[in-house]
């Protein structure tokens, strides 16, 4: 209900400086502890500094969300599921979709996994509040859409690539 409210009313933010590594690693223990032993979780986190603006409890979520669609795409035949943290300079602008950022000096977040893919008519419209290809009990097409949310309002960018069969 708060993740419907929130992406309804853009909800209050708790933002501050905070450090996102213990972040990611307790987000990490947590998909240890509920992803099937099929499913290898690979960690690469070399971040530092690694403090950003931000609110704690989303970037959480954003972590959740995303490895979260990763499971769903390796649930069947199992696969490894990545996730790194590191240091990165923009030298230009980078703009995608409606995000912008100016040149300097970020935090890049990666998660990726071993699943099948994603046919290019649906990578097209992952963000859309709503849409989602899960059966009814399985999601509400909601976490993509708030990720973006989120990622937007910590003045970030996200990033999407996939090929059917990769």
């Amino acid at each position: 209900v708060r993740q419907i409210l929130r992406f309804s009313r853009g909800g209050e933010t708790a933002m501050g400086a905070i450090a996102i590594t213990p972040i990611i690693k307790e987000s990490i223990k947590l998909l240890r502890s509920t992803l099937p032993t099929t499913i290898e979780i690979r960690q690469r986190i070399r971040a530092d500094p690694d403090w950003i603006t931000g609110d704690p409890t989303q970037i959480h979520q954003v972590v959740m969300n995303l490895c979260t669609n990763a499971y769903h795409a390796m649930r069947d035949d199992g696969g490894v599921l990545n996730i790194s943290l590191e240091n990165v300079t923009l030298q230009t602008a980078r703009e995608i979709m409606s995000l912008k950022v100016p040149p300097g000096d970020y935090l890049e977040l990666s998660i990726s996994d071993t699943g099948n893919g994603i046919a290019s008519q649906v990578l097209e419209r992952i963000f859309e509040p709503y849409f989602t290809t899960k059966k009814v009990s399985e999601g509400t097409g909601l976490g993509l859409s708030v990720t973006l949310g989120i990622v937007k309002s910590h003045n970030g960018l996200i990033e999407v690539s996939s090929r059917v069969g990769e």
